[in-house]
């Protein structure tokens, strides 16, 4: 195993620091700035060894693509997810079009332990808006990340696409022979119902990233 130098070593610190705060990992100018280094090439030497070494993996075409790894495995600890908008936990409100879901080059990146995603394509997040999700501890403000799929089981908690209202909401989904009921996990709101041809589910939730006051 190869002895990091103090440089080497100031960037991997630097790295898991800019990580921490920022919730996104440095590009090379960032490195280069935040460590004090003569140039791109210099950061870029160093980085070629720390990922040599194992400490991280760089994805080259991108400009933040930059991931720390456990050590001991090799494995990510951490990765990146776009944050595409917002969802409403509530009355329906209006979304980006149902086709630019897909779009995935978010301003926002939010990094997420690995174990949250385990593989699983094109995951993105969303902020979540209102409050009718509470008792199933997502509030306002609350991030869900999300898979992708059309199809969810009944009861799955999924983000649904309101066609003729253009309108996206979160809710519980149960699909009945002529209709279907999106469901508030709070007591105090009544569900949605609406007919199957006017529903298209555009992801379902993996995870709820609470957010502290």
């Amino acid at each position: 195993m190869r002895i990091l130098s103090s440089k080497q070593q100031k960037i991997l610190d630097f790295i898991r620091h800019f990580i921490e705060n920022k919730s996104y990992p440095p590009t090379v100018r960032d490195i280069v700035a935040g460590c004090g280094i003569s140039s791109t090439s210099v950061a870029d030497y160093n980085l070629e060894i720390l990922e040599k070494e194992g400490y991280i993996r760089r994805h080259r075409e991108v400009s933040r693509g930059l991931e720390l790894l456990d050590k001991t495995t090799g494995r990510q600890t951490k990765i990146g997810v776009p944050i595409i908008g917002q969802i409403a936990a509530g009355v329906p409100i209006p979304v980006p079009a149902a086709d630019s879901w897909s779009n995935i080059a978010a301003a926002e990146t939010l990094e997420v332990p690995w174990e949250l995603v385990r593989g699983k394509v094109d995951v993105y997040a969303l902020r979540v808006k209102g409050l009718s999700m509470i008792d199933a501890l997502i509030n306002d403000g609350d991030i869900v990340l999300m898979q992708p799929t059309s199809t969810v089981e009944n009861g799955e908690m999924a983000a649904v696409w309101i066609k003729s209202e253009k309108t996206a909401t979160l809710k519980k989904v149960f699909a009945g022979a002529d209709r279907v009921r999106l469901q508030p996990a709070n007591s105090q709101m009544q569900p949605i119902f609406v007919q199957p041809e006017d529903v298209e589910i555009q992801g379902k939730v993996i995870a709820v990233i609470r957010q502290l006051t």
